[in-house]
């Protein structure tokens, strides 16, 4: 009756054993993990977006400081939201708007808005071809990887 109770104990003991083993194994022959190189940008355009007395939002080339765009109150509402999202967290994390943001083009055609400020990125073509479009355009089609428009 005794070797009844102790047989599961025994089961379990090396079960145990078995997924320490394995796991040591696993660890051992693997390489080091690498994070992936980051892509190389096709084009770029480094600009502030600075809130308007009428609620529009004016985007500002960084280099030259002068407005490339406006998003009007009431329009462009992924743009708009994005923007207000990145102002946000560095107003949270204590930053102001002097680092520009980064708006990346890549070879494949997919886009990234970065802010260095705060480390964080947002691929723009996971929220859908129309919202990466609306962003896309800001980008001109002669834009160049250091992040002037020309």
């Amino acid at each position: 009756m005794a070797a009844r109770a102790i047989s599961p104990l025994i089961g379990a003991g090396a079960l145990l054993a078995f997924t320490v083993g394995a796991v040591f194994v696993s660890r051992s022959g693997a390489a080091p993990m690498q994070p992936a190189a980051e892509p190389i940008p096709v084009a770029a355009l480094a600009f502030r977006a600075e809130d308007e007395a009428d609620g529009g939002i004016a985007l500002r080339e960084a280099a030259s400081a002068q407005v490339f765009a406006r998003i009007r109150p009431g329009e462009d509402g992924f743009v708009r939201g994005t923007l207000r999202g990145l102002a946000q967290a560095r107003q949270r994390e204590g930053l102001g708007p002097e680092e520009p943001f980064r708006l990346l083009r890549y070879a494949d055609g997919s886009l990234t808005l970065r802010d260095d400020a705060t480390g964080r990125r947002v691929a723009l073509d996971a929220f859908g071809r129309s919202n990466a479009a609306a962003f896309a355009r800001l980008i001109p089609q002669d834009a160049h990887p250091d992040g002037d428009r020309r």
